[in-house]
C-alpha cells in the first residue's frame, strides 16, 4: 500500500479535502440519477460502490477523526450499506500507513532519538495502519515489541473535522441534526481521549491487570519508559485478526472458545469494573489457533456512570416490560420519552425502544446464545431500517436517549457482530440481577 508522505494539518488544507470528497459523492449522485432516468431498473449498488471508495479514498488521507467516523460506522454493518460497511473496515487496520521520515520526527519530538537509537531493530513500514495511528515492529534486548505511533495533528483536528464531516455522516446515518448534535458530542469526547496516548497506557495497564483472571485472555506486557503522549511501546502478540483467523476454517470448539472469551471479557468489565473497552472492532483482536484471544488497544474506553448503569440494565430485565409504571419512570429519566411528548409521540417512541432493548437483551435472557444465527441479526437490520424511515424519528422534538447509551449500544452491538462472524455459540452467565425477576441491581 503506497505511504503518504505528509498529513493536511491545517483548517483550510484538510477543509478543502472534505469539499473534494462532497463533490464526488454529488457526482456520483448525479450519475445515478441520470441512469436512473434511462432505465428504472438501475440498483443503488453502483451508487453506494462508488460512494463507499470515494469517501474512504478521500478520508483516509486525512487520517484522524474523520478516517475514525468511518472506522465506528463500519461496526454498524446491519445499518450501513454492505458497500460501505464493507470498505470502511478497511480503517480498522489497512489504512494507508504514513511515511518513516514522519515517524521518525514524532519520535525526536518525544524522545530526543530516532526509532533506530532507541531500539536494536525497527520496521520502517508500518505493519498495521488505522485511524489515529499506525504500528511498527521493533526488537529490543531480544524482545520482540509494537510501537504504536500516533499520526501528526490529529488531536488538534478533532472539532474542526467532526464539523465538517456532518453532511456525510447526516446522509449515511439519515438523521436530524438534533440526533447527529447529541451522537457527535459524545464522540467528540472520546475521539479527544483516544489522543492522550498516556492515558491509554494508563488504561491498557490497569484493565489488563484487572482482566487477567478471565479464562483464555492474554494482554502484552506495556513499556512506560518506551513510550510517550504519541507513542505506545508493547509486546508483540502472534495470531491473526478475525477475517485472516475465519479463511483458516477453524473449529467450532475454537471459535466457540475465542467466543466465550470475547463475551467473559465484556460481561466482567461492564458489570464489574463499571468502564469497558468500547472499541470493539476486529483490529483490536488477535486470535490464536489455539482459542487464546489477545486484547488490545484501550483508547476508547467508555467510563460507566453508576446512576446510568443501574436504569439502563433494569430495562433489561424481562419482567419489567410488565411493569408498566416503572417503565415508563426508566424512559423519561433516560430521555427516551420527554415530557412534551404528545400520546401519539409516546405511544410511537416508546414502541421503538421496547422493541430496541429487547433485541439489545435478548442474548441475556437464554443459558446459551448462538451467534451463528443470522435471523438474530437480520431482525436487528430490519429495525435499523425502520428506524431509520420514520417521519417521527426524523422530525423529533428532540435526541432520544443518554448520551451514555450511545457508546454502551455500541459496544454490545460490536460485539455481537464479532460473535456473529465468529459463529460462536455463548454461554451467557446471567447476572444475578437477570436470574431472578424481583432481583435489583447491585452495584
Amino acid at each position: 500500500m503506497k505511504e503518504q508522505s505528509k498529513i493536511p494539518t491545517s483548517k483550510v488544507q484538510r477543509a478543502a479535502h472534505f469539499v473534494s470528497t462532497g463533490a464526488k459523492i454529488g457526482g456520483n449522485y448525479v450519475k445515478y440519477y441520470t441512469r436512473k432516468a434511462l432505465n428504472n431498473q438501475v440498483s443503488r449498488d453502483t451508487l453506494h460502490q462508488d460512494n463507499a471508495t470515494d469517501i474512504y479514498d478521500g478520508l483516509s488521507k486525512l487520517k484522524g477523526s474523520a478516517l475514525k467516523v468511518l472506522q465506528m460506522m463500519s461496526m454498524d454493518k446491519n445499518i450501513l450499506p454492505t458497500a460501505y460497511s464493507d470498505r470502511f473496515q478497511m480503517a480498522q487496520y489497512s489504512a494507508p500507513p504514513l511515511s518513516y521520515p514522519l515517524v521518525v520526527k514524532t519520535f525526536q519530538k518525544s524522545f530526543g532519538e530516532s526509532p533506530s537509537e532507541i531500539f536494536d531493530t525497527f520496521s520502517k513500514n508500518a505493519k498495521n495502519a488505522a485511524s489515529m495511528g499506525q504500528v511498527h515492529e521493533a526488537t529490543l534486548n531480544g524482545k520482540r515489541l509494537a510501537v504504536k505511533v500516533q499520526y501528526p495533528g490529529v488531536a488538534n483536528s478533532i472539532i474542526s473535522d467532526l464539523k465538517i464531516v456532518r453532511p456525510i455522516a447526516m446522509r449515511l446515518f439519515n438523521i436530524s441534526d438534533k440526533e447527529l448534535d447529541h451522537y457527535l458530542e459524545e464522540v467528540e469526547s472520546k475521539l479527544i481521549e483516544e489522543t492522550d496516548y498516556a492515558l491509554e497506557l494508563e488504561r491498557s495497564i490497569d484493565i489488563s491487570k484487572q482482566c487477567d483472571h478471565v479464562e483464555n485472555l492474554f494482554f502484552p506486557v506495556y513499556y512506560p519508559e518506551l513510550s510517550s503522549d504519541k507513542i505506545i511501546t508493547m509486546d508483540w502478540i502472534e495470531g491473526e485478526h478475525l477475517k485472516e483467523f475465519m479463511a483458516k476454517n477453524p473449529s467450532q470448539e475454537v471459535k466457540n472458545k475465542l467466543g466465550q472469551a470475547l463475551w467473559d471479557f465484556y460481561d466482567y468489565q461492564v458489570h464489574d469494573l463499571k468502564q469497558v473497552h468500547a472499541d470493539p472492532h476486529p483490529g483490536n483482536f488477535i486470535m490464536q489457533e489455539n482459542g487464546q484471544l489477545g486484547i488490545i488497544d484501550f483508547g476508547c474506553v467508555k467510563i460507566i456512570p453508576e446512576h446510568f448503569y443501574q436504569q439502563y440494565f433494569r430495562l433489561i430485565r424481562k419482567d419489567l416490560l410488565l411493569n408498566e409504571d416503572e417503565l415508563d419512570q426508566i424512559f423519561y429519566e433516560l430521555g427516551f420519552l420527554i415530557q412534551e411528548d404528545t400520546d401519539y409521540e409516546r405511544k410511537v417512541f416508546k414502541a421503538i425502544f421496547i422493541e430496541m432493548i429487547d433485541l439489545l437483551g435478548k442474548p441475556f435472557h437464554f443459558d446459551e446464545f448462538d451467534f451463528a444465527d443470522d435471523t438474530y441479526f437480520q431482525s436487528i437490520f430490519n429495525l435499523s431500517e425502520k428506524i431509520s424511515n420514520m417521519k417521527e424519528v426524523r422530525e423529533s422534538k428532540a435526541a432520544r436517549g443518554p448520551k451514555d447509551a450511545l457508546y454502551i449500544n455500541r459496544t454490545y452491538f460490536g460485539l455481537y457482530n464479532l460473535l456473529n462472524a465468529l459463529g460462536a455459540n455463548i454461554e451467557t452467565k446471567k447476572p444475578l440481577w437477570l436470574q431472578s425477576p424481583k432481583a435489583q441491581i447491585q452495584s
